[in-house]
């Protein structure tokens, strides 16, 4: 039996840790909502539509404020300290990205811009902690 070299070790467990670890590290944290203050807030949008109050659980309700079904496929495309990004596809109801930028616990800003219902959106809003969900 022939003895394998130290070159050729080390770039096999480079390979293995790699495809391993490779479906860990493309899944980011999204550490930055689970900041958040939990509870009742109020999204506010910017073009004077009608404010929204949602029920706070882990800030990831942020992502989707037009797409309220689940099973849509998400893309971390930023995940900072204070801000994240995500793009998301719904299968059969379009898609979108979404930018949250973390003022405070209980403050954040939210832009985003997609595809719902076969039409397109685009928002700004400012989001608010308003006490427990009701």
């Amino acid at each position: 039996m022939k003895a394998i070299s130290n070159r050729k070790m080390a770039a096999l467990a480079a390979l293995t840790v790699t495809v391993l670890a490779g479906p860990a590290l493309a899944q980011a944290s999204l550490a930055m909502l689970g900041t958040l203050d939990r509870g009742g807030w109020e999204v506010r949008y910017r073009d004077g539509s009608a404010p929204r109050n949602i029920c706070v659980r882990s800030g990831q309700e942020f992502i989707q404020l037009r797409h309220s079904e689940s099973g849509c496929n998400r893309f971390v495309v930023e995940d900072g300290k204070d801000q994240v990004t995500v793009q998301y596809t719904c299968r059969g109801n379009g898609y979108g990205r979404t930018n949250i930028r973390k003022e405070g616990a209980g403050l954040v800003q939210i832009d985003s811009q997609g595809i719902a219902d076969g039409r397109p959106f685009q928002f700004s809003a400012e989001a608010r902690r308003t006490g427990a969900c009701r």
